[in-house]
């Protein structure tokens, strides 16, 4: 039941909630910040600023409404598919895990992973951009092989939180993974 300040890979601010529902039940959510008003109305007013000087050398109004609609549904597109407003963990014991990201639009993205498919929780590290981040990745066991791995599924993408938040994460998980075998 604590809710501390971390930070992503770019340094921007996230924040980490556990919950504990049972010894055998938690939940971590990280959320990131909300949708900076200032960003879209620079955006927007930039937009808007190009289509006013071109309908000014060209009188033609069709730029204006253009660059009206292409602000419009660029935002809502944004907001719908790119802009996800936090992201949840739920580990149960015996059962599974969930992951779900939830978008600023309100659409909300779910998948289940029974427990019986989970080989271990691990951090991986990977190079993105000229420098090496850490993700928190869920190993999959592969059914014909059980000691092998089938495919490995990160979790946290949007969020990208830094190592200090997925160790953290990755300790309780093991505490409860621990529990269940």
């Amino acid at each position: 039941m604590e809710d501390e300040a971390f930070t992503d890979i770019s340094g921007k601010p996230i924040s980490l909630d556990c919950q504990t529902h049972s010894s055998f039940c938690r939940e971590f959510i990280i959320s990131s910040p909300k949708v900076s008003m200032g960003k879209v109305m620079a955006y927007t007013c930039s937009v808007w600023l190009l289509a006013y000087a071109v309908f000014f050398f060209t009188q033609n109004t069709a730029v204006l409404s253009g660059a009206i609609l292409v602000t419009l549904i660029g935002m809502m597109l944004h907001i719908h598919f790119v802009k996800v407003d936090h992201e949840s963990l739920l580990v149960i014991g015996s059962l599974g895990i969930q992951v779900s990201s939830s978008y600023a639009s309100g659409r909300e993205i779910t998948t289940f992973i029974e427990m019986s498919k989970i080989k271990d929780i691990v951090i991986n590290e990977a190079i993105y951009m000229h420098q090496i981040i850490y993700y928190l990745c869920v190993l999959l066991k592969d059914p014909s092989e059980p000691d092998a791995v089938s495919s490995v599924v990160p979790l946290f993408q949007s969020s990208k939180p830094r190592l200090n938040c997925l160790v953290k994460v990755y300790k309780s998980c093991q505490e409860i993974l621990s529990k269940c075998q």
